[in-house]
């Protein structure tokens, strides 16, 4: 099974990303819930690099690669954008925002639920998110 794909910055390829996750998740048999939650994550993540990191420049690219370790999915998301500042980042009150009706600006609090545990990591230009979800 192909375990990872390329893709250049538009937000037209999120589609790509989301179909294959999903096309990897249904082989490990999860419950919907559980198979939407972690493509919603991946999408959040991938969508704020394409959007912000790379402010949609089609000549720049991230790379998707997920792996199935024990009892854990990984994907492992690589652009060369401008890095997610993660000490600077405030989570936002969820309550607060869906009262204020306020679109957007929840995406890495939603990550931070489903996934198990996010990490950031830049080196040098190439910035890569590492996200890991128990599914057993």
């Amino acid at each position: 099974m192909n375990n990872s794909i390329r893709v250049s910055c538009t937000k037209k390829n999120l589609k790509l990303i989301r179909d294959f996750v999903t096309e990897y998740l249904k082989a490990l048999a999860l419950t919907d819930i559980l198979m939407n939650q972690i493509v919603l994550a991946v999408d959040e993540i991938c969508a704020n690099l394409i959007i912000h990191a790379n402010h949609e420049d089609p000549n720049k690219y991230l790379t998707l690669k997920v792996q199935t370790v024990k009892d854990q999915v990984k994907f492992e998301i690589a652009d060369q954008g401008r890095a997610f500042e993660r000490n600077n980042y405030k989570e936002p009150n969820i309550q607060e925002h869906i009262k204020m009706g306020k679109k957007g600006g929840v995406g890495i609090a939603l990550v931070n639920r489903i996934m198990d545990k996010v990490e950031f990591i830049t080196d040098g230009t190439q910035n890569t998110c590492l996200l890991y979800k128990k599914i057993k």
